[in-house]
């Protein structure tokens, strides 16, 4: 199974930014899918935005325009780079790849979006 660490989360302020950064245990390059869930109090865990082995993205609509993944192969590395932060988007953020159809999760960070 993959470990994957997740990290960057924190609080800011309405309008504010954060880059969240996920650390695979080994190479990246042959995960199936590889992005970010997030969970908010009281909700079902929803899907972010992930890579897909077939070269496309998925992404929520809730971050169009404000959210970019990005992927560094050589560091194992996924970012999430979040801007323009609305107090909607207070979550615990989960680090997610499924390789060869096993699932994994990195252990969560918190975003917190409160003036």
């Amino acid at each position: 199974q993959v470990q994957l660490v997740d990290s960057g989360g924190g609080l800011v302020q309405p309008g504010g930014s954060l880059r969240l950064s996920c650390a695979a245990s080994r190479s990246i390059v042959s995960f199936n899918t590889m992005g970010w869930f997030r969970q908010a109090p009281g909700k079902q865990r929803e899907l972010v935005v992930q890579f897909t082995s077939g070269g496309t993205t998925n992404y929520a609509d809730f971050m169009k325009g404000r959210f970019t993944i990005s992927r560094d192969d050589a560091k194992n590395t996924v970012h999430l780079e979040m801007n323009n932060l609305k107090p909607e988007d207070t979550a615990v953020y989960y680090c997610h790849a499924n390789r060869f159809g096993i699932e994994s999760w990195g252990q969560g960070t918190q975003v917190s979006v409160s003036s």
